[in-house]
Parts: structure tokens; sequence; C-alpha cells
């Protein structure tokens, strides 16, 4: 661990885990920006939860399996990726670092992983893919009021290449962050969120995150499914479900994948932590789609616990963000090789060459 910064350029500190990432980016984020990308909802309870969870799960390791050669590859949607591990849908890549979403892009096509742009990106959709143009990437996509906006934007990432639609569930209404509140949170002059640049210059009235307030439709319900489906071939990935009820719905109407999600703890506190839901959506679901989860990823052994519990790939959001803020596409890069290489002996201790071998067994459930 890095205990002491003084004098020392972030170049020659060695970063060893993904806190001492989120310690640079704290020490280094102006304090509006760093509540803002820590912010939980309330008192923050399932926020700490999802760290918190992942902690009270314990391994079954097996032993003499001959684990000199192990292999960390999956696929997500068919599409084989090199470890189970993207980048979940993050907002204002821009205020880490200058070069913000396009930064992030060519780390994650470096690394040969998925990342899930966000509506709410300081890049458009295009120049991250003039950046990072053989990335492979999924988009995540809010439905609107105006639903012509949500349509324009869902046809711009399919003409782009992006593979998947990414729809996020869990926000009827934005969470309250009591730190944004108190910060009175906005973006800076100088940054816009870019994939609606000019869309909404006539409108005058208070903005939330960057558009103006009540543009997010409260109606929206699994009819808007049916929707978005007769608008594109994309994949669509429900990102938010946290019930075994709303997995078999999601199921019924034809969407080809789930993030089980809490939102990073930033929309309902008090609801469970994603990794603690994920067991009862994997039963469900029973292969039927593909299952990921996001929301308290910290370490390798992390990792190897979602997938055991049913994940085909995890996701992470505020890890690739102090990435950034360390050191831009190096650090983005930097954040998902320590999680690669932790994983990889995470594996290897546990006695699994390969990603077919982790299964549940690798659980051991709680007597409590």
């Amino acid at each position: 661990m890095v205990s002491n910064r003084e004098g020392v350029c972030c170049g020659d500190m060695q970063m060893v885990c993904l806190t001492d990432f989120e310690e640079y980016a704290k020490e280094h984020l102006s304090k509006a920006t760093w509540d803002y990308y820590a912010a939980g909802a309330d008192e923050c309870c399932t926020r700490d939860d999802n760290l918190l969870a992942y902690k009270r799960i314990r391994l079954r390791p097996r032993i003499l399996r001959d684990v000199s050669v192990s292999d960390t590859r999956t696929t997500v949607q068919g599409t084989e990726i090199s470890f189970p591990v993207g980048i979940a849908p993050t907002a204002f890549h821009c205020l880490a670092w200058h070069e913000g979403e396009v930064a992030t892009a060519r780390a994650t096509e470096a690394l040969n992983t998925c990342y899930i742009t966000s509506t709410y990106s300081t890049c458009s959709v295009e120049e991250i893919v003039a950046a990072a143009p053989n990335g492979y990437r999924w988009f995540q996509l809010y439905v609107y009021r105006d639903r012509k906006l949500s349509e324009q934007m869902v046809h711009r990432v399919e003409a782009l290449g992006y593979k998947a639609l990414v729809l996020t569930v869990d926000v009827p209404y934005t969470g309250k962050r009591r730190n944004d509140i108190r910060n009175q949170f906005k973006l800076p002059p100088h940054l816009k969120v870019k994939n609606f640049d000019g869309v909404f210059q006539e409108t005058a009235g208070p903005e939330e995150y960057g558009i103006p307030a009540n543009t997010l439709d409260p109606s929206i319900s699994w009819k808007d499914v049916y929707w978005l489906q007769s608008i594109t071939r994309l994949p669509i990935i429900i990102k938010g479900i946290l019930t075994k009820e709303d997995a078999e719905l999601a199921v019924e109407h034809g969407v080809q994948g789930i993030i089980v999600s809490n939102h990073g703890g930033r929309q309902l506190d008090g609801g469970p932590a994603s990794i603690d839901a994920l067991p009862e959506i994997v039963d469900t679901v029973q292969g039927r789609i593909e299952v990921y989860v996001d929301g308290g990823i910290r370490t390798g052994s992390d990792v190897l616990k979602a997938l055991a519990l049913g994940a085909k790939c995890v996701f992470i959001g505020r890890p690739a963000v102090w990435g950034l803020a360390y050191k831009g596409e190096e650090g983005v890069r930097e954040v998902l090789q320590i999680l690669n290489d932790e994983f990889r002996l995470s594996m290897a201790l546990s006695g699994c060459r390969n990603v077919a071998e982790i299964n549940r067994n690798l659980i051991q459930f709680s007597k409590l």
C-alpha cells in the first residue's frame, strides 16, 4: 500500500489494489466532484452494503487441481472478452480526466473487454467510437418523456456499431443524494452532456445532472421494452433488476440479459446489495438469458464470487473513474489489469483453471 505520498509524483507511485486508486482520487479531485462520484442515496446504507456483502461471502477452495495454465476468457452476448469484468455506465468522465470517456474507451479496447457507454457522457458516442474503433461497446439508455429523444439515440448508436442497449430501469426519479444537494452540484460551464449537444438549447429552468429537470419519464413500464424492440435489432439488456419477480418478467418480455444492480446504491436506499440479490435472479432465469452484476466489486476474489453465484460478467463503476483520475487511459488500464491479475490468482488458488469451472460449489453459505 502507498502510505506516504509526500513528494512522490503520481508516475512513481505503485498502485497495488483498487483502494489505492480510490485514495488518490479522493485526494486529487475537487470536493464536489468526489462527492458526486462517491454519492449514495439518503444514508448510503445500500451503497456501503454493496461492499460489505462481498466480505460476508466465503470461498471453498479446491486443491491439487493442476492450475499451471489458466484461462480468464469468457463471452458476453456471444462475443469473446479477455476476462469477465467490464465498465459499467458512469456519467461525466471528463470531471475526472480531461479526455473523459475517450480515455475509458481506449483502455477497454486495449484490454479487450466491454465498455457500457453512459447516456450522460461528456464525450459524444461518435467521439468514443472514433477514439477506439475496435472496442466492444454497449450503450446505456434512459427513456425520456419525449420518446423521439430516446429513439434518435438508439438509431445513432446502432449505426455506430454499438452491440447492445442497456435499458436502465431504476430511475423513474433521481435518488436523493444529499451531498450533491449541499454542494449544489452542476457540471462546470466547459462540460456538457455531449450526446444532447444543442437539443435543449431553448429550454430555460432548473437542471438536473446536465439536462433539464423532469426529462426522464416516470411512466416507463414493461410495454416500453416492446416499443424498444420495435425500433431496434440490438439485444436489450435491462439494468436495475433486484427481484426474481422482475427477472421472470424480463425473460417473458424477450430481453437478452439482466444486470443485477442497485445503481451503486444511488437510488433506493435500503434495497439489497447487488450480490445478495444475484442468486435468486440466477435461479429464476435458469440460463434462459445472461445475468450480470454490478456494485461493490473491488477485488479479483469479488469477481470470482460473483461468477460462482451465477453472473456471466461483472461491471465496475467507481473504480474506473478512480483510474481516470489517477492517470487517464493508463489509469483505467491499470485498474482493469489489477482486477484481471487478482481474478486469475483467485481462480488458481480456488482450483479453477477456466471460467467454466467456476460454480456455486465454490461458495460457502453462512450458517447464520
